[in-house]
């Protein structure tokens, strides 16, 4: 069996979320955290040998005390991320296990993620080395400049990227050895740039991202929808479809 590092960056300034007194990783979800119900999704997985939640530095003291009682139950690593993105997962991979063969970077403030789609991601990396989820685009897409449409957009080759994105340990390390100070907005962007090839998984919409407090508040109406495990009461033929 494979083994998986898993990163979960939470060290951004959350300035969409429009909430000042707190930020979108640590809200409350219908009685968790949001970094908590993410993070219970890997933790759990016999295939996941370490788990990184980062954080700004200057949370670290709070989160520790706020969150105390999960830390204690959740065999989680903390560490403190950086000014951007890139620099976060760049600091977390220096501190991920030899041992992983893979590491997935997953984003804390997407906490609508199950097993199932994990499950897919992880098996296409295994097979292709890197995998992404990803979701066409329906929508009609404009580019826009000052407010006015400068063109339709042909949508038939364009994905909205989503988490998580795994990698072989090794790819991963690559790309960053040659980020020189690049900006990426994910990971598999710099991976990119090693010419590396990169599978892509069609994803599910309901793994979205908490940028606003609508999306905060579509998380909370998904939560009783998403997709569960099967249980020994859901084995008959009139189960609900849910249990996949």
């Amino acid at each position: 069996m494979s083994r998986f590092a898993v990163i979960l960056p939470a060290a951004g300034k959350s300035t969409r979320f429009g909430d000042a007194r707190r930020k979108k990783p640590f809200a409350d979800l219908k009685g968790r955290p949001v970094w908590v119900r993410t993070a219970e999704a890997f933790v759990n997985r016999e295939d996941v040998v370490q788990t990184l939640v980062c954080i700004a530095a200057e949370d670290m003291e709070w989160f520790k005390e706020k969150f105390a009682p999960n830390l204690a139950f959740m065999n989680v690593e903390i560490m403190a991320g950086g000014p951007s993105r890139a620099d976060t997962v760049e600091r977390a991979l220096a501190r991920v296990k030899q041992d992983a063969d893979f590491v997935a970077v997953h984003d804390a403030a997407r906490p609508l993620i199950v097993k199932r789609w994990i499950d897919a991601v992880f098996a296409a990396a295994e097979q292709h080395g890197a995998a992404i989820p990803a979701i066409p685009l329906s929508s009609t897409v404009k580019r826009v400049d000052r407010q006015q449409i400068v063109e339709t957009v042909d949508r038939s080759s364009l994905w909205a990227a989503q988490t998580p994105q795994v990698f072989a340990r090794q790819v991963l390390l690559d790309a960053y050895a040659k980020r020189d100070g690049f900006e990426a907005t994910d990971e598999a962007q710099l991976v990119e740039r090693i010419g590396q090839s990169i599978s892509v998984v069609e994803g599910w919409p309901m793994n979205l991202k908490i940028t606003t407090q609508d999306d905060f508040r579509m998380a909370e109406a998904l939560l009783s929808v998403l997709p569960q495990e099967k249980s020994l009461g859901a084995l008959h033929p009139f189960s609900d479809e849910r249990f996949l």
